[in-house]
């Protein structure tokens, strides 16, 4: 089970419905509890309806400041997070090659998708000792403080730090992605059935 705070979750949750592209970030987690998300942080990225792409510079500069922070790469760069602007969560070809590419060499991973309709999907992979595959449930852990919403903060964060690419951007969010629309539906379904 991937767990998330209840301020991260919010967070992930109202960065999700700013705009109609994907987003994406990192889990900050604790060394005592790696599959506990504390915060959701995002670096510098462009990003379209399906795809996110993090700038180079950003990520050694999240990578430091997360250090100044006293934080190690496995507590800040372990958990892969973006959210699919449509209703199936599922990974794509790109999500795949890019979870492979990126951190095929790390000792453990997860890749955690939040869909606009909020479906989702979560798999840990470890290459320590035999290599396993597991899929996560999320979970809020609404035992824990639930500091409070700061949009204005979020807002600000996302402004500072999303490019959007989206040539659909001046219609009304999801009219011409298929959000919630037939073809989404039918598209999650059919990679259902071929998974199954």
């Amino acid at each position: 089970m991937l767990r998330f705070s209840p301020t991260a979750w919010a967070k992930l949750c109202f960065l999700r419905d700013l705009g109609s592209t994907e987003i994406g970030g990192f889990g900050i987690t604790d060394l005592d509890d790696p599959l506990y998300v504390l915060d959701f942080a995002m670096p510098r990225q462009r990003c379209t309806p399906v795809t996110v792409e993090f700038d180079d510079e950003a990520i050694a500069d999240f990578v430091d400041d997360q250090i100044d922070c006293g934080r190690s790469p496995a507590e800040c760069l372990r958990i892969w997070i973006h959210t699919h602007p449509g209703e199936c969560p599922r990974p794509s070809m790109t999500d795949e090659e890019t979870f492979d590419r990126v951190f095929g060499e790390t000792d453990w991973s997860v890749m955690f998708i939040l869909a606009q309709g909020g479906a989702t999907y979560g798999r840990l992979q470890s290459r320590v000792g035999p290599h396993v595959r597991q899929r996560l449930r999320p979970k809020v852990d609404f035992s824990q403080e639930f500091d409070c919403s700061d949009h204005d903060v979020w807002v600000a964060e996302y402004d500072a730090n999303v490019e959007v690419i989206d040539p659909f951007a001046n219609h009304r969010s999801g009219m011409l992605l298929g959000r919630g629309g037939v073809d989404d539906i039918e598209r999650c379904a059919a990679s259902e059935w071929v998974a199954s």
